[in-house]
């Protein structure tokens, strides 16, 4: 029988500070050139002060992605045209299936804590793209857990699998490129072991600091995973909580201009007509 290969880290990257939406601040991490496929961004919006998000995102259009939206305090409120209105709080979640157009406004929430909260983009294969839209939220209850000692991974979406058997799904099981999301928090000294064969792995430390294979990743910072069938997390001294994402690439060209995420250069101008025209939500 073969050992699991032990997934070590590739590479390291940091958020950056941005802005996006009437003036929220963020931080951000993108990639749109395929390095993370079939994952384009990860923002994370964290503040205790108001003025940072209140503003939030009034309408706009999106056409040829996947949104999924986390809470962990606060929360926001979604309407899209074509009639959804809900609003999530802390450990909601909400997904979001643009495909040939929606047009929607997300308006933060805050609660004693402030906001924060996380949103990731997921690229559609090029035969969703122009697929009908959908939307549906997620309560934390409905999100099942793994539990090891003084580690937890709750499951948003895809399949998980912990190295004792051990296996869970999340509730949204449409991700784009059978990606798979979670949210892991590892107490001091704790260790959470995973099987995970996807192609593509990433974890994003968020709180504290983790030990992944043989490097340590602090907050604000996503580790990418190379080959292997195994992923070990450690808490430390201080333990930590982070998001793994897990997918598998397209492998397909990346063609982006704002909200609009194709295949080509004609694509996005296409879109751009349509949204000028009146036809981007049809279809």
């Amino acid at each position: 029988m073969t050992t699991p290969r032990l997934r070590q880290i590739t590479q390291v990257r940091r958020n950056q500070p941005s802005q996006d939406g009437a003036g929220v601040k963020i931080r951000r991490i993108h990639e749109f050139g395929g390095g993370i496929d079939p994952f384009l961004m990860l923002d994370e919006l964290g503040s205790d002060r108001p003025d940072d998000y209140l503003a939030g995102f009034p309408p706009h259009p999106h056409r040829g992605i996947q949104t999924l939206t986390y809470v962990l305090h606060g929360g926001l409120t979604h309407e899209d045209h074509l009639g959804h209105s809900s609003t999530i709080a802390a450990g909601d979640a909400q997904w979001m299936h643009t495909g040939h157009g929606i047009i929607h406004s997300e308006m933060p929430l805050t609660d004693s804590q402030g906001l924060h909260a996380f949103q990731l983009w997921l690229n559609l294969a090029a035969a969703d793209k122009l697929s009908p839209a959908t939307y549906r939220d997620v309560r934390g209850d409905e999100m099942p857990r793994l539990t090891h000692g003084g580690a937890e991974l709750i499951a948003l979406g895809g399949h998980w699998q912990a190295e004792d058997g051990e296996a869970i799904d999340g509730p949204l099981d449409a991700l784009a490129g059978r990606g798979a999301v979670a949210h892991a928090r590892l107490a001091p000294e704790s260790r959470l072991s995973l099987a995970v064969e996807a192609p593509t792995l990433l974890v994003y430390v968020f709180a504290g600091e983790l030990a992944i294979g043989e490097r340590r990743v602090g907050a604000g910072q996503l580790a990418s995973l190379g080959a292997g069938e195994h992923l070990v997390l450690e808490g430390g001294e201080s333990g930590g909580e982070a998001l793994v994402l897990a997918g598998h690439p397209h492998g397909e060209p990346i063609a982006h201009y704002g909200p609009f995420v194709m295949n080509t250069q004609a694509e996005l101008e296409q879109a751009l007509l349509d949204y000028r025209n009146g036809t981007f939500i049809e279809g």
